[in-house]
């Protein structure tokens, strides 16, 4: 059975247009034209749009310019939009036109005649509310679309700065419970020095934290909007006290702490300023990734690795060997930020794709922005949750390892010299024999400076062992 449809019209023609549909012809032509990933717009990017025409909608009723029957129309569609309704509606794919037009029509067509039955009016007539006229009043594409990213990547921000810094605290604790463990530590993955698992553990934490102060000092710069820029930033078709009043309405209905920026022309020519935050991201999933890895390999075996922590158990961790448990969460986490770091990629280029006034690339990277921080944030949830939480350590193991380090050596170079140490470290590997056993064997120092120089306590502090 075929679809009923209405016939709307537009500069290009007439299209024939689901007559259920809340969007409207330019949705339509956008839906043919880009059937390209599949993916529909992220639900962030399709709530700070809508803020926008909210905002817009308030600002022109307070100057005057929007008749109030109007504007509280387009008000009320676009709350029932913000508290979850019509999702189904945003339907332009990830991949389309430049600077987003495709996406800010759907948004201005869904508003419009939503608008326009709530004052008692049909879908596709566009009377008393028009999509462009009303909805879009005073707006373009090219300063409404990169408002929305800054407004989207501000909100997601707060939860995904409370997310990492519970993985930070959650670090940091295990940190203190585990101090007293000393263990192997290890450098090109070769034997090192002792280290405590509570100093590897203490130290990514403060990796994490060092990340979230960067992180929010390159968030002060989304925080100025280009809003009012119009076309091309010169404010054209823009009442003068437009983008002031609409950022007074855009922290009363974000909660954003948001700023009138200096230059609107400069904002729309840039997108530098989201780049650096992208790349401040990719920086926090490199080092993410990197304690991971480490986590992995630290719980690598149980009989054939290091053994040194046991991770949760999570589920079972394969389909043909019975009894495996495999690190789960730290992989997944590995392959969040790989994906990040592709995005940033992502995101670089088409930064730097913008020609003269205008970044036309702004789908693709509000898209991968956004997803980033989705994902970075879920991903920094379950990883405390349900790993670092429950991170249990094997002292005996660490103890075997630390014991048979060829690197304790070291500590005896003081009093014997490199060469001698680096001597009897060689001769530990060959001969399977542990350093202290060697010392003692070889008479290189006094029984009662033995345990003085080879405490391995005292290898984990600055100073020199057996001073």
């Amino acid at each position: 059975m075929s679809q009923a449809t209405r016939i709307e019209n537009d500069p290009l023609g007439e299209l024939p247009v689901p007559s259920d549909a809340l969007y409207g012809i330019q949705t339509v032509r956008a839906v043919q034209n880009f059937p390209i990933s599949g993916m529909r717009p992220l639900p962030m990017f399709v709530t700070a749009v809508v803020w926008v025409k909210k905002a817009a909608a308030l600002t022109h009723e307070e100057t005057g310019r929007l008749e109030p029957r109007l504007g509280d129309a387009i008000v009320a569609a676009a709350d029932e939009v913000l508290a979850g309704q019509h999702r189904d509606q945003f339907v332009v794919d990830v991949y389309q036109a430049g600077a987003g037009t495709s996406h800010n029509m759907n948004v201005n067509e869904v508003l419009a005649n939503r608008a326009n039955e709530l004052l008692g009016g049909k879908r596709g007539t566009y009377t008393p509310v028009h999509p462009n006229d009303h909805v879009n009043m005073a707006q373009s594409t090219n300063d409404v679309i990169p408002t929305a990213i800054r407004l989207g990547a501000l909100a997601l921000l707060t939860d995904l700065t409370p997310a990492f810094a519970e993985l930070r605290d959650r670090l940091l604790d295990k940190g203190r419970e585990l101090d007293g463990v000393i263990k192997s530590g290890r450098t090109h993955l070769q034997d090192a020095m002792p280290i405590r698992l509570g100093q590897e553990l203490r130290a990514y934490g403060l990796t994490i934290e060092r990340n979230l102060r960067r992180l929010r000092d390159v968030a002060e710069y989304l925080r100025d909007l280009g809003i009012g820029g119009s076309a091309v930033g010169t404010g054209v078709n823009v009442e003068p006290q437009y983008p002031t009043l609409m950022v007074q309405h855009l922290r009363r209905i974000t909660s954003l702490d948001v700023r009138e920026g200096e230059d609107r022309i400069q904002l729309m020519q840039s997108m530098g300023d989201v780049a650096g935050f992208s790349a401040q991201l990719r920086t926090l999933a490199v080092d993410l990734s990197k304690i991971a890895s480490d986590l992995r390999l630290l719980a690598s075996g149980p009989r054939t690795g290091l053994d040194e922590i046991r991770l949760p158990a999570v589920q079972p961790g394969s389909s043909i060997m019975p009894g495996k448990v495999n690190p789960s969460i730290p992989e997944m986490v590995n392959q969040v930020c790989f994906q990040v770091i592709g995005n940033d990629a992502c995101i670089a280029a088409a930064a730097e794709h913008g020609q003269l006034e205008l970044n036309v690339m702004m789908p693709v990277i509000a898209h991968n922005l956004l997803l980033s921080m989705i994902i970075m944030t879920n991903a920094a949830v379950a990883f405390a949750e349900r790993c670092v939480r429950g991170i249990e350590v094997n002292e005996a193991q660490c103890a075997y390892w630390v014991e048979r380090s060829a690197a304790l050596a070291t500590a005896l170079a003081p009093r014997i010299g490199y060469a001698k140490a680096a001597e009897i470290s060689k001769r530990s590997v060959h001969e399977n024999t542990l350093i202290r056993d060697l010392v003692h064997q070889e008479r290189i120092l006094p029984d009662d400076e033995i345990d003085k120089v080879l405490d391995l306590r005292r290898m984990t502090e600055i100073g020199i062992p057996g001073k």
